[in-house]
């Protein structure tokens, strides 16, 4: 890889992140952990606004969304709801052969938002 390529770009761009959200969000809606924050969901816009929030954060386009604190105020998100999310993205991730090296990169860079999705 050379040193200027984003992760976004390394892993395909636009069509691969919506892979990894397409996925990400049949194992988040199954999962009972945290499927319930998404019973009122129109899910469609959360699949827009995730893909537009992952690429971001991967190094594509700039994110124009919500705040992270706007986005989850109220839930009451819990250490546990970060968990399995985390887990749900990076079985997400291994499912389409990302390594493990690119999974722990990207969990890094989510990591730095985890008080701001917390509230904590």
């Amino acid at each position: 890889m050379n040193n200027q390529q984003t992760l976004y770009e390394k892993l395909g761009g636009k069509e691969a992140v919506t892979q990894v959200v397409d996925i990400f969000y049949k194992k988040v809606l199954a999962d009972e952990r945290i499927n319930e924050f998404f019973k009122h969901t129109d899910m469609d816009a959360q699949h827009r606004h995730q893909t537009a929030f992952i690429s971001y954060a991967l190094g594509g386009p700039q994110y124009t969304g919500r705040s992270m604190e706007k986005a989850h105020e109220g839930l009451n998100l819990q250490e546990e709801h970060w968990d399995a999310v985390v887990e749900d993205l990076a079985a997400s991730l291994q499912e389409l052969k990302v390594s493990d090296e690119d999974i722990n990169t990207i969990a890094g860079q989510l990591t730095t938002l985890k008080p701001h999705i917390l509230g904590k």
